[in-house]
Order: C-alpha cells, then sequence, then structure tokens
C-alpha cells in the first residue's frame, strides 16, 4: 500500500525495523514468514511461537533467516529480540510479553487457544493482527472492546477476503457511491463436503484437510463475511445468505441482477457471496449513488446506467498482504477491518447429517457440522449454538441433518475462555439470550 511503504522505508533506513512475534507455523504462517523476511523492509520477524517448535524453525529456516534459538524463558526471549536474532518457542504467551515486540500477528485458526492469546497480547500493550477469522467472527468485538481501552490496534488481515472487501467498501465510500453489498467469488460451496472428499485437494496444495473443508463447506466464507458485515454494520438477508450459482465464468458485472433489491435498499446493506462468476477468487462491492449528475459520470465511466453500480477486485493475495496490516496497524493506528461495535452477524452450526444423542462435536471443517452466517438478533432469539464454541459440546437429543444447533441441543464443556468471553460480550453489548444458560468462569476485569 503507497504510504505504508514509504513509512517502511523510513524505518529501515533510521534502524528500527516493526517487530512482530508470530503464533503459529501452519502453511499460511510459512508464507507470511517469507514475505516478511524477503520483501519487507522496515519490519523483522523477531519470533515464531508454535506447538511444534521444529515447525517454527522450519519457518524461519526455509524463509532464509540464521539458525534461530530456542527460548523457555522471557528474560532469554528478551535478549534474542534485543540483539536481532530469530527466537522460538513453544510458548506463545512469552511473545505476548516480550518488551521489543511491538505487533502479534496470530495465525492459527484456532478459537480456544487463540482467546488466550488475544487477551494477553492486549494485556500487555501488543497490537493484535488476526490472521483468523474464526476467532473474530466469534467474540472478536468483544475483543475489540479490549483492545481500545487498551490503546492498540485489534485488526483482521488485508490479503484474506474481508481485508480486501473492507479496501474496497472504504475506497466506494471515499466516492460518495453508498455500498448495499459486500460481496465474495467462490468456485465451491457444498456443505455436505468433508476431510475425506477434500483430502487430495489439500495434498497437492499442501494443507490440512480440515482447513480445506471449512473452505468447500461455507464454514469460512460465513466467517468471512460475519467479519465485514460486524465491520460495516451490514446484515444477512438470510440465513447462510442468498449465494447465488451462475454459470462458470459469467462476468462479475452483471452481479447487479443476482440479488433481490428490496434486501440490498431496504436497511443497512448486506454481505454475501456468489458461487462462478469471474473474476474468481475475488471479492466486490455493488453501491448506489443518488445524485443524477454523478449517475450520468458513473455511465460515462463504463460502470452502467445504475441503480447499482459493481466495483470489484479481481484478486486476494493473502500472506502477501499481511505485512502492510501490520504496518498500518503500527505506524498508522488504521485496523484494515475490525468490528464497529454491537455483533451484527455471528456463524451458528448446522448438522451435516442425522446425530444421535451422545455424539460430541468435531472442530471445523469436520464431519459434522457446517457453519453459516445468521443475524446476531436472530442468534440470540432463537438461542443459536455459534459454530466458534460447537467443537466438543455434546449433544443431549437426536437432531436431523440441516438442523441449526441450539444451547438447548447439547451440552457445553465447563472451564473453557471462549464460552466465558462470548457470555462476556453478550453481557457488554445488552445481547440476552432467550434462554441463558449458566454463567461460564469469569475472565479478568469485565471491560
Amino acid at each position: 500500500m503507497i504510504l505504508v511503504d514509504t513509512a517502511l522505508q523510513t524505518r529501515h533506513a533510521e534502524g528500527r525495523p516493526i517487530r512482530v512475534g508470530m503464533v503459529g507455523a501452519g502453511f499460511m504462517a510459512q508464507g507470511v514468514a517469507r514475505q516478511i523476511m524477503g520483501a519487507v523492509p522496515g519490519m523483522t520477524l523477531s519470533a515464531i511461537a508454535n506447538r511444534t517448535v521444529e515447525r517454527a524453525r522450519d519457518a524461519f529456516v526455509e524463509a532464509g533467516a540464521e539458525a534461530p534459538v530456542e527460548v523457555g524463558t522471557l528474560a532469554a526471549l528478551n535478549d534474542a529480540v534485543a540483539g536481532g536474532r530469530p527466537a522460538i518457542t513453544g510458548d506463545p504467551l512469552l511473545l505476548c510479553r516480550a518488551d521489543g515486540i511491538d505487533a502479534i500477528l496470530e495465525v492459527t485458526g484456532a478459537i480456544e487457544f487463540s482467546a488466550g492469546v488475544a487477551l494477553e497480547a492486549i494485556a500487555h500493550g501488543k497490537h493484535l493482527i488476526l490472521m483468523n477469522a474464526e476467532l473474530d467472527a466469534t467474540v472478536g468485538p468483544l475483543l475489540k472492546v479490549k483492545a481500545d481501552a487498551a490503546g492498540v490496534v485489534y485488526t483482521n488481515v488485508d490479503g484474506d477476503q474481508p481485508g480486501v472487501i473492507m479496501n474496497l467498501y472504504r475506497f466506494v465510500r471515499g466516492l460518495g457511491v453508498t455500498p448495499v453489498l459486500c460481496g465474495n467469488i467462490k468456485g465451491l460451496q457444498d456443505p455436505y463436503r468433508t476431510p475425506t472428499t477434500q483430502e487430495g485437494f489439500a495434498r497437492k496444495w499442501g494443507q490440512n484437510p480440515w482447513m480445506v473443508t471449512s473452505f468447500a463447506d461455507g464454514t469460512k466464507i460465513s466467517f468471512e463475511q460475519a467479519l465485514v458485515a460486524n465491520a460495516t454494520g451490514m446484515r444477512v438477508a438470510q440465513r447462510g445468505m442468498h449465494g447465488p450459482t451462475v454459470p462458470a465464468g459469467t462476468p462479475i458485472e452483471e452481479a447487479a441482477d443476482w440479488y433481490p433489491l428490496d434486501d440490498l435498499l431496504e436497511g443497512p446493506g448486506i454481505v454475501d457471496y456468489v458461487v462462478g462468476a469471474s473474476p474468481g477468487p475475488g471479492v466486490f462491492v455493488l453501491g448506489t449513488h443518488d445524485d443524477p449528475t454523478q449517475q450520468h459520470y458513473l455511465n460515462l465511466y463504463k460502470l452502467g446506467e445504475g441503480p447499482l453500480y459493481v466495483f470489484y477486485e479481481p484478486y486476494h493475495l493473502c500472506h502477501f498482504e499481511v505485512p502492510s496490516t501490520i504496518a498500518r496497524a503500527v505506524d498508522f493506528g488504521d485496523a484494515t477491518i475490525a468490528p464497529l461495535g454491537t455483533p451484527r452477524v455471528d456463524v451458528v452450526a448446522t448438522a451435516k447429517t442425522d446425530l444421535e444423542a451422545g455424539t460430541t462435536l468435531d472442530a471445523l471443517g469436520g464431519y459434522l457440522t457446517y457453519g453459516e452466517a445468521e443475524n446476531s438478533d436472530v442468534t440470540r432469539r432463537e438461542n443459536l449454538l455459534p459454530i466458534g464454541l460447537a467443537e466438543g459440546c455434546r449433544l443431549v437429543r437426536p437432531v436431523g441433518k440441516d438442523h441449526t444447533l441450539t444451547f438447548d441441543d447439547v451440552e457445553v464443556p465447563e472451564g473453557r475462555l471462549i464460552d466465558a468471553l462470548w457470555d462476556e460480550q453478550n453481557e457488554h453489548f445488552g445481547l440476552t439470550p432467550s434462554e441463558p444458560r449458566a454463567a461460564a468462569r469469569p475472565v479478568g476485569d469485565s471491560v
């Protein structure tokens, strides 16, 4: 991003790089490590924390770093950071507490684990950059409140679709055009995909089959569009979104015809997606303009006669754009995408198949549930179970395929941090479930 690159060049020239601590060393984290270390002057990857420390070591070495030092104490990590030597550890909380680290980049896709990392980073005054839509869509509004109180930036990343959509949304709004739909272009949507069906694709690209399944079954796009809704104040038109399927290669310029006009023009606008359009995988925004003269100009500039105008980005470059997000946060206090306030859209758990009483729900992108975007007021009114809380819950009664799960359907494990944060978020924003469950354990000071 222009401006950011100049700021980073200045940092490089002055010998004061942004120091990043990264939590996670999987497929995407490896790309981030390579990008920061190979293409971003003015920024350094100081440390990586990962459950399997050898993967953190590999991420550094494969990115061209000197052999990292393994640390197990805060003092040792502080010494490594101060000396400019890359460090690895199995304890992510050390990164959050380290003196010289400016920002924490969380890249695991986990929820319970990452919630603890997020709280620790905020508590120690670190800017928090999430490459983790799953956590963000579940309790991001509360984490944003906590970050604001601590004086640090809370943001998800550019490069992933939500960040790219938000950049486009801000651009369109800056033109004086009113965004009425923020959309995502997909190539596949099948809620019944499983790690078994996606194993071959995952193997081809060196990815985790469960993560790949969450892309295919609609869970990931539901999380991503929930982030956009929470950052813009938009909603979903219906549970699961419209998600029209068009013939492969259909130009996205035709998107104005794919959604009910009333859904777009009545209310705050909607988030949605389309399957099959080109260019994919890209993002798009539909907008309106009330000024007849400006409509004339937009028509002259080949955007058509309206009333809807289509703006799009033809790609999203994931890890390549993460360093810009970090620099925007640290140097400019600018979040790429963050919740506005009260949650607008959640992601709720729906059964992939008939499930028996006593079944323990598996992880995201698994065999038992898929996620659907739903408006937050409906989630509370119907006591729906967020999929970010679903893993490990035990069914207390049988449910049918495509049944949207409720808290009444399950027993929630005791003592989980994510449940406590969900309850705290509801309390903070005055969101009262129709049938409140027993309160989870408290988490630190209330915001």
